[in-house]
């Protein structure tokens, strides 16, 4: 096992010619061709390098636009996920390596779950069992005395290595390997990389140029993602406390929900559900979405829409509790509430009291998507009337609606990004997920956890990284 460190001798400065004026600078491990007695002379005075030289000149320009190739396709990789695959595959294809391993570093210091190309979860779980001593990832990851790279022709039969990595390199046919940090001076080491071949070999020198030049460009652009990251995970688990941890068990009715979030950078609102144990032994179920800083706000005003939304559904549960059976009592409380705490933002709501032994049902909606019972033969709409959303007119009022559901039935509340996600048009996407939940499999309609999954997972195009609403459904199976 080669561990090269850092020079501390500066590297040479590039050589520069032109008659021009233009100078061209030779970088690092790119040198330029040498001048010398083989050079041909034309008439006017100009020399042609030999063809060796113009050998090396087409070579290096070979290598520059492959460099350039690879990282131009990271720049445009969207996510850490993406990145971090990206990574792996252009060192692969620049160093000849057919599998790779990649591992971030955490916050708290040392590596993080790997990721592989090439190589099963079993491979890299096993990868995982080399203890820290022996391990390659640790040595790059070192905050002091960090390797500039590592480098085996052959992992089984290096006597460099721990025997527990040698016997895993036999037993997964794992070959040379070639190791690379990726750190910067600001930030420290970031993540490591190993790429394997087949069989016992190693990299020319030309390709560990070309892959360490690569890691240097990529490691501050996945330091920007690392960073992204971090700042989407933190958000994200704020926004979630606002929901609630778990949902009421209650006699007489199932109930689950799933939230599925798009992300705050692109966000224009804010979703939430809830389900709140009244006194008597009833249940408030609600879902609804709070708008960013009112009508057409942009995705800047996500941040703000969450915490509007974590501070209107507090609101709502005290309602609830206080004059919950009366949902028009409860939204129009709301109502009031947003027009003077909230006067710049809107929201749409759905609040249905529910009554688990008769199953009965009282419900009313501001601006919200109609609400789906799902029986033993289909699925329907349960028709509120027509509203606007809270906080948009002068004064919100609209007529409740009461029903009786049969033992056996499922009420879907949701929201409208859920709606929009399921068809070209919000009637559309209504329709098709009304339509999805009365065509699911007998054993996923019985069970409403099975069922919300079902229902977002046959919503297309989830891609919640670039969504700009949230997908929200709650379900109460009346047993």
């Amino acid at each position: 096992m080669t561990e090269s460190h850092p020079s501390s001798t500066p590297s040479d400065p590039g050589e520069t010619g032109s008659s021009s004026g233009l100078s061209v600078l030779d970088p690092p491990g790119f040198p330029g061709p040498a001048s010398g007695p083989g050079e041909e002379q034309h008439p006017d005075g100009r020399s042609t390098p030999p063809a060796g030289v113009q050998d090396r000149l087409a070579g290096r320009l070979s290598d520059f636009t492959s460099l350039y190739a690879h990282t131009e396709q990271l720049a445009r990789t969207r996510g850490l996920a993406a990145a971090l695959d990206t990574v792996l595959a252009s060192g692969s294809a620049l160093l000849g390596a057919r599998r790779a391993l990649l591992v971030t570093a955490l916050p708290g210091g040392g590596p993080s779950q790997p990721i592989g190309l090439g190589l099963d979860r079993a491979s890299l779980g096993a990868l995982e069992t080399v203890p820290p001593e022996q391990s390659l990832v640790a040595r790059l990851l070192r905050e002091h005395d960090r390797p500039v790279q590592l480098q085996s022709r052959d992992l089984a039969d290096d006597p460099a290595v721990g025997s527990r990595l040698r016997e895993l390199a036999g037993h997964l046919g794992l070959g040379g390997c070639y190791g690379l940090p990726l750190a910067t001076e600001e930030d420290g080491p970031l993540a490591a990389a190993l790429w394997f071949y087949d069989e016992p070999a190693e990299p020319t020198e030309r390709q560990r140029e070309l892959a360490r030049r690569y890691c240097g460009i990529a490691a501050p652009l996945l330091a920007k993602q690392l960073d992204a990251e971090k700042v989407r995970r933190t958000t994200e688990a704020l926004r979630r406390g606002l929901l609630p941890d778990r949902l009421p068990q209650l006699a007489g009715l199932r109930l689950a929900a799933r939230l599925d979030p798009a992300g705050l950078d692109h966000s224009v609102g804010s979703d939430w559900y809830d389900a709140i144990p009244l006194p008597d032994g009833t249940v408030g179920l609600t879902v609804g979405s709070v708008s960013g800083d009112g009508p057409g706000a942009g995705p800047g005003s996500a941040p703000g829409a969450a915490a509007a939304m974590g501070r209107v559904r507090a609101a709502l549960r005290a309602y609830a509790v206080l004059e919950g059976e009366d949902p028009v009592s409860v939204l129009g409380d709301l109502e009031l509430l947003l027009k003077t705490t909230e006067p710049a933002r809107s929201a749409t709501a759905v609040y249905a009291w529910v009554e688990p032994e008769e199953r009965r049902i009282t419900l009313a909606g501001a601006g919200h998507c109609p609400p789906v019972l799902v029986g033993r033969y289909g699925a329907e709409f349960v028709e509120t009337s027509l509203s606007a959303p809270l906080g948009m007119l002068s004064c919100w009022e609209a007529p409740g609606v009461e029903l009786t559901a049969g033992r056996g039935d499922t009420l879907l509340l949701y929201t409208e990004g859920l709606a929009r996600r399921c068809g070209p048009t919000l009637h559309a996407g209504q329709a098709n997920l009304r339509r999805a939940a009365a065509d699911a499999p007998r054993d996923v309609r019985i069970d409403p956890d099975r069922l919300c999954a079902h229902l977002l997972a046959v919503c297309p195009d989830r891609d919640t990284g670039r969504a700009t609403d949230d997908l929200t459904v709650l379900a109460a199976r009346f047993e």
